[in-house]
């Protein structure tokens, strides 16, 4: 298996593996394979190691080192981001997945050279940001000559999905002789077979177990595996054997591990300073348990763990302060700092200090889970109750933005140990209220914790209240009727009784105001404000920090109001900030919104291409499925119950299971879409109600016109009545040809007589005027219905013949069955469609073909798409080869004739 990655590499192609066993199988021995048979290949190691998995991006910068002279061959973003995250340049926090990238163009850029294996031992012990960087590299590698082979116990997240190869025992003949070859003189055959069965054949334990017992020892049955996990047993092993050595060569080592860089020069500055003489290596070198070679090398990480283990606490704090002494405060001040916190006996205020500032460092590097370590550390080391506090807080808030929620919720368990003032208890409950909501675990209680927090925070700090309350409201949304109508009128109302902002209103006190009063006095009275908060987030000269803090949120304001253009803008301008700047935990979302906006105007194809993009992002990233809600919508504008069904059966098992109401409501809503389309109308009404059930302010905006079509085609008039008179309300007020023309449509359908047509009419004029294909199309259908239902077939084929070739031109299968069945009862004829074979591009094809339309170079759409630039290049080939073409220059006309045939382009 090896041979053929190897093979593959060198033939131009990529390949990631995962090689996974337990300790001592052979895993190390693999990768040392690997690379003694690359010939042709250049080869890159990095090695996790136990105790730097506090340090950020220390795994990928050992990879990467050798490699950074060509740093300047990458795209001038990815270039920052990489050496920000390795501290060699300042600049602002890096997203991590954006270090990611930059890590695959410099892989890329190396193996365009010569084809690259890169090996990643103990990767269980890869810092956290390291181990999120290569995961996401080795999903993206496509066309780059580049193989990425990791060790590892247990595939930790981060590594989940890549292909393993997972390795075991030995065979018993193989153990049997690995084993005879372990030991001094002739053993037991039963004492023989049992060692062999307990050891399960794993080929470390066979040679290192036998060390250092006596023959009686043998012969008793060998009890040690047993007794204790396998790995806990060969450590012991290595333990037994270091007890054998002399006590200064013990302390070699037991200092040696205690710094796991191998930087020799720094441990014998370390060991003068101790009084350990260089002659001490000597029989740890002829037992075998460590080299002194270029750095200091241990036969096994057991073999480190032990030696370290070996040495007393005082002994420990000794070597580490010897450590701390001799490590460059310029060079490497956290491992310095690092050092003096395991050296500190007791609280010490300038060692808190220094890991306060490392914690920075870790900060502006983008390594979130290395300044949480920090900060704690920082935490234990804190006399003063107050700045324990505030350690042990700032530790928190660092760990719920890494998403690390279970962390977070213990340190701030730390926080909150000690006797708080009420403004830093009002703080905690703030923070317990965040992690509740942003775990996704019982989130009908963040609601009430939000509000909790906001009251007490209202006369110690007004704008951390306003930032409360609007994250209860937006927590009350999420978790629909399960935080009850109730608190969400009491969020509101608490928030309108707030004093009225002194200064200039920040986006977020115009979007608590409108949304408050959205709640306890209805869409007209909030429209003025919520048309502020679109405004601002629309404007060219709005700091990006706020479209990506609060666009989120200003799309339920943009929702509210009907105002769909404002909507797209928003969404628009955060796709292209989070591509900007590499935010790839948030891209997914984003390109999955922007999808259902694509899929609203019609353009399925665009709404497919962001759909792949976004999963195939996630799928990089190890994250969650953020476009199935855009994919399940886009199935039910398409009619395809196929797919449907199991995506709202995926939606509402994960939502009930956390609290997602939003979720719910916009599950139902795909489906009563769906029943309209193919006429299953009671179906489609019983859907809607469940959406306006759960108490969604936005979802139900948009479900309310599909529970008006359907309860008028179930002749339940009065029901239909009453949903007007909601959707005329928030329409109203929103005064938007969208808005109007929604309620246009859906006024004509519960009207009779000349009122009915002139509504209808109206209907088509205002959506006409907008980009929603669908909903326009719609409009003709509804309306080519009444015709025929009023005996006015000629009219009635008109209108239904244009919704016919709209609906099918748009890919609505189900609505054009819809419109060809009223069509045919006219006595009208459909036309048959083409059956002309087209050309097929992939969604990401689709999408590398208009960036390369609009000039764009490889290493331009690589940054785009978050591909190597030579990914790109064999994307185009196959572009190139599907439409016919040789070139570029070909490809204006090629896609333009494609547009001729009603394909996307």
């Amino acid at each position: 298996m090896l041979d053929r990655l190897i093979e593959a590499v060198r033939a131009g192609k990529s390949r990631a593996l995962v090689v996974r066993g337990d300790p001592g199988v052979g895993k190390t021995v693999l990768l040392d394979y690997l690379a003694g048979h690359a010939r042709g290949c250049r080869v890159a190691y990095a090695v996790g190691v136990q105790t730097e998995m506090e340090l950020a991006f220390a795994g990928l910068h050992q990879l990467c080192a050798s490699m950074l002279a060509h740093a300047d061959s990458i795209p001038v973003p990815q270039r920052d981001a990489l050496l920000t995250a390795f501290g060699m340049a300042a600049g602002p926090p890096p997203d991590r997945f954006l270090v990611g990238l930059a890590g695959l163009s410099l892989l890329s850029e190396m193996a365009g050279e010569r084809p690259l294996i890169c090996l990643v031992d103990d990767a269980q012990w890869l810092d956290q940001a390291s181990a999120q960087a290569l995961g996401f590299t080795a999903r993206r590698l496509a066309a780059d000559p580049v193989g990425l082979v990791f060790a590892v116990r247990e595939p930790s997240a981060e590594l989940a999905g890549l292909p393993e190869l997972e390795v075991g025992g030995l065979p018993a003949e193989d153990a049997r002789a690995l084993l005879d070859s372990a030991l001094a003189g002739p053993l037991d055959a039963r004492v023989r077979d049992l060692i062999i069965a307990e050891t399960h054949g794993n080929p470390l334990a066979l040679l290192e177990l036998p060390r250092g017992l006596t023959p009686a020892e043998l012969a008793g049955g060998f009890g040690l595996p047993g007794a204790a996990h396998l790995t806990a047993a060969i450590e012991d092993s290595f333990a037994r054997q270091l007890e054998t050595l002399p006590d200064q060569t013990r302390r070699l080592l037991q200092l040696a591990a205690a710094d796991p860089s191998g930087d020799q020069s720094l441990v014998w500055r370390a060991a003068g300073r101790l009084g350990i003489p260089i002659q001490a290596r000597g029989p740890a070198v002829r037992a075998g348990l460590v080299e002194f070679g270029a750095g200091i090398r241990f036969r096994h990480p057991l073999a480190r763990s032990a030696a370290y283990r070996s040495a007393a606490i005082p002994d420990r704090q000794r070597m580490h302060a010897a450590l701390a002494v001799v490590t460059d405060p310029q060079v490497d001040p956290d491992r310095r700092a690092w050092h003096r916190a395991e050296a500190a006996a007791g609280p010490d205020e300038d060692v808190a200090l220094e890991l306060e500032r490392s914690a920075g460092r870790a900060q502006a590097r983008g390594g979130l889970a290395a300044a949480a370590a920090f900060l704690q550390r920082s935490a234990l080391l804190t006399a003063d109750p107050a700045r324990h506090f505030e350690r042990a807080l700032a530790a928190a808030q660092v760990s719920l933005q890494a998403g690390a929620f279970g962390e977070a919720l213990e340190l701030l368990a730390t926080a909150e140990a000690g006797p708080l003032d009420e403004f830093a208890g009002a703080r905690v409950d703030l923070l317990r209220g965040q992690i509740a909501f942003g775990s996704s675990r019982d989130n009908s209680e963040a609601p009430l914790l939000l509000l909790k927090a906001a009251k007490r925070l209202e006369p110690l700090n007004l704008d951390l209240a306003r930032e409360a309350y609007l994250n209860a409201w937006m927590a009350a949304v999420y978790t629909g009727h399960r935080a009850g109508a109730d608190n969400m009128l009491e969020i509101s109302r608490a928030a309108r009784a707030l004093p009225p902002v002194e200064a200039v209103p920040r986006p977020l006190d115009l979007l608590l105001d409108g949304f408050a009063l959205l709640i306890t006095d209805g869409p007209a009275a909030a429209a003025p404000v919520l048309r502020q908060v679109v405004s601002f987030l629309t404007s060219a000269d709005t700091p990006a920090k706020d479209v990506l803090s609060f666009g989120w949120m200003a799309l339920g304001a943009a929702n509210a109001l009907w105002d769909h253009d404002s909507w797209r803008a928003i969404q628009e301008r955060q796709v292209g900030l989070a591509r900007a700047i590499g935010a790839l935990e948030q891209l997914p979302v984003d390109l999955a919104v922007l999808a259902q906006g694509d899929a609203r105007q019609g353009d399925f194809a665009r709404a497919d291409s962001h759909i792949a993009e976004s999963g195939a992002i996630s799928k990089a990233i190890g994250g969650g499925r953020h476009a199935s809600y855009a994919h399940m919508y886009l199935a039910a504008l398409r009619g395809h119950g196929a797919e449907v069904t199991p995506l709202v059966e995926a939606t509402l098992a994960a939502a009930e299971a956390g609290g997602h109401r939003s979720a719910v409501a916009a599950a139902h809503w795909a489906v009563a879409i769906l029943h309209n389309g193919h006429r299953r109308y009671a179906d489609a009404l019983a859907a809607a109600e469940r959406v306006i059930r759960e108490g969604t302010v936005f979802v139900s905006n948009v479900a309310l016109p599909e529970l008006i079509e359907a309860a008028f085609r179930s002749e339940n008039i009065h029901l239909a009545a009453d949903a007007l008179d909601k959707l005329a309300e928030r329409t109203q007020a929103g005064g938007t040809d969208f808005g109007l023309g929604i309620e246009a449509r859906c006024r004509a359908l519960v009207t009779q007589g000349q009122a009915a047509e002139t509504f209808y009419r109206e209907a088509i004029e205002r959506l006409g005027r907008t980009r929603l294909r669908p909903d326009l199309a719609r409009a003709h259908l509804l309306y080519g219905e009444w015709l025929r239902r009023e005996g006015r077939l000629l009219d009635a084929r008109q209108q239904l013949r244009t919704a016919h070739d709209m609906l099918a031109a748009i890919g609505m299968e189900a609505f054009a069955e819809r419109a060809r069945f009223e069509l045919t009862a006219t006595g009208g004829k459909v036309p048959k469609r083409g059956s002309e074979t087209r050309v097929q591009l992939t969604p990401k094809e689709e999408q590398i073909a208009g960036l390369a339309l609009e000039g764009l170079s490889n290493p331009e759409i690589g940054a785009q798409l978050f591909l190597s630039a030579r990914t790109v290049e064999w994307h185009l080939r196959k572009i190139f080869a599907k439409l016919g073409i040789g070139s570029r220059r070909e490809l204006h006309d090629a896609l333009a004739r494609r547009r001729e045939n009603g394909e996307p382009v």
